[in-house]
């Protein structure tokens, strides 16, 4: 219906009957198929599609994961200034409902926050006017797993809208004592250290920031360090089972058994602290460039605060920043190797604050230069994001504009049956979806397979479509002999995780005749894949049998491949969460880094998620690349590539792939190790 007519009343009754499919229906593959309708449905039909977003939404309470991303994809597509209102109350609601999921749901709860965060951060950014109503109700949320995309969505909000500074910055500094996240922490740092501007914020910020950093000594001493170790032991050893007969008030015995727990000895460390104490060498440097930041701001502004108290503030920062140095030289932790820069980054915040010459001229690149090159980061995200929807939108028209225009009402009823009406065609075509017929031809022949030789008795070619899922391979059998072959089988093997459910029938092949015959095979994950197998016939004539032994047919990753984009800090999470990694070395004969990556990109079929310009020249290049099979697999890629300096100037370094399935990480590293070592145009 939709594909045959445009009229309005049409598409309105298949979008309101796709969204009543949506709600009703309890099989998690129809939601998807009728997601997927909707969304084909949106691109020509958006506003029809804004009448009946609300009850799309209903559908958020499905307890799959992958249909609410669908959900929350389609809908922020749609959204418009009239209905943003709703459409953030009911986002705000189902975050609200995260936080109060219990553990049995917690693994949805987590991943299912982490989308309404990115669902709600984005309406705020297009619609500025929902902005204060939604980011106090998400700093609530700071102290749980998804706090690094809240503090990142405060972050943006915080520069883009001004008016809003004082008030987000006084719930953050309510906040902060329950942020227990290093990342977040450190955000959370910048952002007081960069917006904090009036005295009575300033001083607020810095004497909480005290507070939570407690004592300028950040190592234990040995005494507090082995009471710490003792507790816990005793924290993590099993509860005592106490066994013992008693007499019931009848008369009777009993067996009474008791369990006897230690008591859990509670740590009242503030968090920052205590991120310290554990080592954490960037956050210390953080820290210190916080403080000193809220000092020569405090020292701009001497009629709010005393010279005084600004000198005490600049004493309080200079021991803090003594300590962390000293935590960061004696405490043995993963973060070693950040000594270096730490103490770099320490000793110029000290310098900073105590020599007059060093503050003018450092002062206003640390008071300034980071706001801006923040604010030109959110202008060139948002530029970026203009670019991709307006490629979106610019679709090529399927009519010119000088078309024939063709009126079968117009038509003479008295037309010969041979006459071809001009419009049977292309409504064929739209009926079928056969639309581009030239470019399926031309990929139809790359999947052309020959099977036996021009000399074979029997000469077989296979085409084979790959659906996702499915393999279906149509194999052409011509007879080369003047003899009728009976018995004729095609008998197939598989090797990999694949599984032939539908086998050819044997057949009769008659002189010099052909014929085609179809096999159907399941898919059940991304690796590689062969298929092999035999020709079996008998000649009718002298009842002799005959085998063909068949080429084989290499099934390629790339066929189950699609792009796919997330987040920095997914991309992170999935990366430390993935079991299986494939290492490969980079061996190539291009030797531009940009080109190299290009090539990469292009063979592998994945999207890179580090913006990186051609123009750009170095001697080393870090990328990462993300994709995502058809069978909701991902695939993780990082390319770490130098250009050796040297006269030949040839590429040198690996490339890391990364998946939770061994298939999909050791097929892909054989595809990367094929394609690198030719040039982008061969």
């Amino acid at each position: 219906l939709v594909s045959l007519s445009n009229a309005p009343t049409a598409v309105r009754a298949a979008a309101v009957t796709y969204t009543t499919l949506l709600n009703s229906q309890n099989d998690n593959n129809v939601k998807m198929i009728v997601l997927e309708r909707l969304e084909e449905l949106k691109k020509n039909h958006s506003k029809i599609l804004q009448e009946l977003l609300m009850d799309m939404l209903r559908a958020l309470s499905s307890p799959n994961p992958d249909i609410c991303r669908k959900v929350l994809d389609i809908a922020m597509d749609i959204v418009s200034a009239r209905n943003v209102t709703e459409v953030v109350s009911t986002l705000k609601r189902e975050v609200s409902k995260t936080a109060e999921e219990d553990s049995t749901s917690e693994a949805k709860g987590s991943y299912y926050r982490g989308m309404l965060i990115r669902a709600i951060h984005g309406c705020a950014v297009r619609f500025p006017q929902v902005a204060e109503s939604v980011v106090h109700v998400l700093m609530d949320f700071l102290s749980t797993d998804g706090g690094m995309q809240v503090i990142i969505f405060v972050r943006a909000i915080i520069e883009q809208y001004p008016p809003l500074r004082e008030s987000i910055l006084t719930k953050l500094l309510s906040a902060l004592s329950e942020i227990s996240n290093s990342s977040v922490m450190c955000v959370c740092l910048w952002i007081l250290g960069e917006y904090c501007e009036s005295a009575g914020v300033i001083t607020e910020a810095f004497d909480d920031i005290n507070s939570e950093l407690g004592e300028a000594c950040f190592i234990l001493k040995s005494d507090e360090k082995k009471a710490k170790e003792k507790a816990a032991s005793e924290a993590m050893s099993a509860p005592k089972v106490v066994t013992k007969n008693v007499i019931l008030s009848d008369g009777t015995y009993a067996t009474q058994t008791m369990y006897s727990e230690v008591k859990k000895v509670e740590d009242n460390t503030p968090n920052l602290r205590k991120l310290l104490i554990s080592g954490d060498v960037f956050l210390g440097s953080v820290v210190s460039s916080t403080l000193t930041k809220l000092c020569l701001r405090a020292s701009d502004i001497p009629t709010d605060i005393t010279p005084v108290k600004s000198k005490e503030m600049t004493m309080q920062a200079l021991l803090v920043m003594c300590a962390i140095v000293k935590m960061a030289t004696v405490t043995v932790t993963a973060q070693r190797s950040s000594l270096a820069d730490c103490s770099e980054r320490v000793t110029l915040c000290c310098r900073v604050l105590l020599d007059p010459k060093v503050t003018e001229l450092i002062k206003p690149i640390m008071l300034g230069k980071g706001k801006t090159a923040f604010g030109t980061f959110l202008k060139s995200l948002k530029d970026k994001e203009m670019k991709d929807s307006k490629k979106e939108k610019s679709n090529v028209p399927l009519v010119q504009a000088d078309d024939l225009i063709h009126f079968r009402q117009l038509r003479s009823t008295a037309v010969s049956g041979g006459d071809l009406d001009l419009d049977d065609g292309s409504d064929l075509a739209r009926a079928t979806g056969y639309v581009d017929g030239g470019a399926l031809l031309s990929s139809e022949l790359s999947h052309v397979y020959q099977l036996s030789g021009f000399a074979d008795p029997v000469y077989a070619e296979a085409f084979v479509t790959v659906r996702d899922y499915d393999i279906s391979l149509e194999i052409l059998l011509i007879n080369r002999t003047p003899n009728t072959l009976s018995n004729l089988n095609v008998e197939l093997s598989t090797m990999g995780d694949m599984k032939i459910v539908e086998r050819p029938q044997s057949q009769s092949l008659g002189p010099l005749d052909q014929m085609t015959i179809r096999a159907s095979i399941k898919v059940s994950s991304t690796e590689t894949g062969h298929i092999f197998g035999t020709i079996v016939y008998e000649d009718a004539s002298t009842q002799e049998k005959f085998y063909i032994n068949l080429n084989d047919i290499h099934m390629d990753i790339m066929d189950y491949i699609r792009p796919a984009s997330c987040t920095d800090e997914v991309f992170r999470s999935m990366w430390a969460e993935f079991e299986w990694e494939n290492k490969v070395a980079i061996s190539t004969s291009i030797t531009d880094l940009s080109e190299f990556l290009k090539h990469v990109i292009k063979s592998t079929n994945m999207n890179c998620l580090t913006p990186f310009d051609g123009v750009e020249k170095g001697s080393f290049l870090a990328a990462n690349l993300y994709a995502k099979s058809v069978f909701g697999e991902d695939a993780l890629v990082n390319v770490s590539v130098e250009k050796k300096e040297d006269s030949e100037g040839e590429l040198a370094g690996y490339i890391r792939i990364r998946s939770k399935t061994q298939g999909i990480a050791l097929s892909l590293g054989d595809r990367i190790t094929t394609v690198q070592r030719g040039t982008p145009g061969q």
